[in-house]
């Protein structure tokens, strides 16, 4: 049996770093995070899948690589040319981390693209637990306030380890507001869980948790409320660290503006649009659901998370709080113990 190689080369233009060194140390730092070796080069060795730094607007050549991650330090249209896995983009020089991250999750755990719809967009990443099922399934939507540079690698860690635990885990990508509208966005993600009524593998489609993190997690919990009666719908919603009151975090400019960037309108313009994707106006949603977020998280989304349980409390749904150390990532991070908290919440549930 081969093994995959745990070294990695990121080859970089000249120039495109404004300090070479930082970049280095990072790349170090990122590459024992995940017991790998390499670093930026000039040119790959070689065959494995690579991270290519080309600069802005500028091509790759195919010729030389099987596959690649490709990463632009500022904003920028997506490459989706043949043999681009993922394109990083807008995430400044620490894109390098999520660069790497993408690459070992990949390399190691390998999930399955599948798509929904025909843009390109429109897409899952399906991985399936060892044994025998039929399994309960995790569908994830990720966050990064409803902005296109942010994409579904956010949620790698936590698909791996949910796969591991035994679930089946449906990572989405959806169009998003910023480049396609806020409509596009939200049938997406009904898009995608409906799908599952079709996907290959053997997925017990009465034990589906919906986990949304972020603006994922607006988008988690009105899908829960949409998917009320329908043929594939949720056993368990989970918000962690979501965006669930859509009127305050647009009073409060979350996100330098995300909310009515993502909806087009402030909410005095488009009440009726913020109130159908608003979950804490959706309310009772009928279904079960967790509400999660890190004591040290942006104390706004902690205000909005602490509210929205309280509503949710005082009426039919069944919902459960869970509170802890850590920052807004850590509630995708298996290595956190919110996160650890958290899923034995939804181990208990499902």
């Amino acid at each position: 049996m081969t093994h995959p190689s745990t070294h990695l080369d990121i080859v970089a233009a000249p120039g495109v770093f404004a300090d070479l060194a930082t970049a280095q140390e990072l790349v170090a730092r990122a590459l024992s995070a995940r017991g790998l070796t390499g670093g930026i080069v000039d040119t790959a060795a070689g065959s494995d899948e690579v991270i290519v730094v080309p600069g802005g607007g500028v091509p790759i050549d195919m010729a030389s690589y099987s596959s690649v991650v490709r990463v632009d330090l500022g904003q920028c249209e997506p490459d989706r040319s043949d043999g681009i896995r993922t394109h990083i983009r807008g995430r400044g020089i620490d894109g390098l981390r999520f660069a790497i991250d993408s690459v070992f999750f990949h390399r190691f755990h390998p999930g399955t693209i599948l798509s929904y719809g025909d843009h390109l967009e429109q897409r899952v990443e399906q991985r399936l637990p060892e044994g025998d099922g039929p399994f309960p399934v995790a569908v994830l939507i990720h966050g990064g306030y409803w902005r296109s540079r942010w994409e579904f690698d956010l949620m790698d860690a936590m698909a791996v380890d949910l796969t591991a635990r035994g679930y089946a885990t449906w990572n989405v990508e959806y169009r998003r507001p910023d480049e396609h509208g806020w409509d596009a966005t939200t049938d997406d993600v009904a898009a995608a869980l409906a799908a599952l009524e079709t996907a290959t593998g053997d997925l017990d489609l009465n034990r589906i948790v919906l986990m949304g993190h972020s603006a994922g997690g607006q988008l988690a919990m009105r899908l829960a409320a949409d998917s009320a009666g329908k043929t594939v719908s949720p056993a368990l919603a989970v918000s962690l660290a979501g965006v669930l009151d859509l009127r305050v975090g647009d009073e409060r400019w979350l996100g330098d503006g995300a909310v009515s960037t993502a909806l087009g309108a402030r909410f005095a313009d488009a009440q009726q649009t913020y109130e159908a994707s608003s979950p804490n106006s959706r309310l009772p949603l009928g279904v079960p659901q967790l509400v999660v977020c890190a004591m040290s998280d942006d104390p706004t989304l902690l205000e909005i998370s602490r509210a929205y349980y309280a509503a949710a409390s005082a009426g039919s749904d069944s919902v459960v709080s869970v509170e802890g150390p850590g920052g807004h990532f850590a509630v995708i991070d298996p290595a956190s113990e919110i996160y650890q908290d958290m899923v034995r919440e939804v181990d208990a549930r499902m």
